[in-house]
């Protein structure tokens, strides 16, 4: 009809392309059909036991109204020791800000950090959250691409990622999804140009204890580095908690203010009970630690040889608890279709790797498999994509 309009769409324009993420995509996959969901990457286990009664103490005690606004200071305080104690880092428990999970610590600090139209420098592929965030932010995504089967920086288009508008560089080490532990060497690349832009670095640390072999290294460590970084992690991954949601930040004073400044607005504050009960985990044991990787190390042993024995090329991840299979010598150039299928194939889950990249045909064939789980999962996860290995040729 004449003079009609056409409605306006509810949401956005600019967040239209995030209105699901593929972890819940799968994950609900995997319960239609009952098969193993090794997609997501949450463990199926609890965390330590005396994690778990600090709570439940805290609780009871009487811990459950509004914490203040940059967290208790015992995580605070823990949270700076924790750095001085792995890494040397002298933080000053005043510069840390808690919040709900790295991925708040994240929009909290490209939201805090970025005008619309500035640029933010990103490796590809990435943590999901890392595209709607600057989707939201309204600033530009310039990517470099880590390419499957090494994984490695390429200098030279990670230097064209870099311009006059680059504001922000968003890192994660170790790498979600590929399980990729950047080198020295590469983090020294970035933080020079980070210089040379005058940009600053967004540090994503969260599967920090999480590496086979090969050392983390904060980029807040590097000469320099210290007054252009926010250090990123949590407690999800460490400590197997990830519903509980306790993430920090830290920086120099200017930029955990201007997160802080953020973040208020966003969920001024949470995880009231959850907050001294992860201090007092940041303070166990050397031993805790080295096991914690020693049996992450055990289960992607045990995942890549199962998916090597189906057919899959994989590269070998030395962080994280995710392994990244290429379909291609099974004759699968669509992962997406083949995640799809897999369930009824196999029935196992797998996330495609696709979902992590601007240009999906930058990793066509690649899945993400999470290895987090429990010995028995993961064996009956191998034995049925074992048994099904030439049903999977094409």
């Amino acid at each position: 009809m004449p003079g009609v309009r056409t409605p306006r769409p509810a949401l956005t324009a600019r967040m239209q392309p995030y209105t699901s993420t593929v972890f819940a995509e799968m994950s609900a996959l995997a319960a239609r059909t009952g098969a193993i969901n090794l997609g997501q990457g949450f463990p199926d286990t609890d965390g330590p036991a005396s994690l778990l009664q600090d709570a439940v103490a805290a609780i009871r005690g009487g811990a459950n109204q509004y914490p203040p606004g940059a967290g208790v200071p015992a995580l605070r305080e823990a949270v700076a020791a924790h750095q001085r104690r792995f890494y040397g880092l002298e933080v000053d428990p005043e510069h840390v800000l808690v919040t709900v999970g790295a991925t708040e610590a994240i929009a909290a600090a490209v939201l805090a950090l970025t005008e619309p139209g500035d640029e933010v420098v990103v490796f590809e592929p990435y943590f999901d959250s890392y595209a709607a965030t600057t989707a939201l932010a309204g600033v530009t995504r310039r990517t470099a691409v880590l390419r499957s089967p090494s994984f490695a920086v390429d200098e030279e288009e990670l230097r064209a990622a870099f311009t006059p508008r680059t504001r922000l560089v968003l890192l994660n080490s170790p790498h979600n999804p590929t399980g990729k532990v950047f080198s020295r060497a590469e983090l020294e690349l970035v933080a020079r140009l980070a210089v040379e832009h005058d940009a600053v670095v967004v540090s994503d640390e969260v599967y920090e204890h999480m590496t086979y072999g090969v050392p983390h290294v904060p980029v807040a460590t590097l000469p320099g580095m210290a007054e252009r970084t926010l250090t990123i992690s949590s407690a999800g991954k460490t400590f197997s908690v990830t519903g509980w949601k306790v993430g920090w930040l830290h920086g120099p004073p200017q930029l955990v203010a201007a997160a802080r400044a953020v973040k208020q607005f966003l969920t001024y504050v949470g995880s009231g009970p959850f907050q001294p009960a992860v201090a007092g985990a940041l303070a166990l044991p050397d031993a805790f630690y080295a096991q914690l990787a020693a049996d992450l190390r055990r289960k992607r042993d045990l995942l890549v040889a199962g998916l090597r024995e189906a057919g899959f090329a994989v590269t070998t991840p030395d962080g994280t608890y995710f392994a990244t299979a290429d379909a291609a010598p099974l004759g699968h150039d669509d992962a997406m279709a083949l995640c799809l299928d897999l369930p009824r194939l196999a029935g196992v889950v797998a996330v495609p790797v696709s979902a992590f990249h601007d240009d999906p045909a930058a990793a066509p064939s690649l899945l993400r498999f999470a290895f987090c789980k429990q010995d028995a999962v993961l064996e009956e996860a191998v034995e049925r994509l074992a048994a099904v290995g030439s049903r999977l040729v094409r």
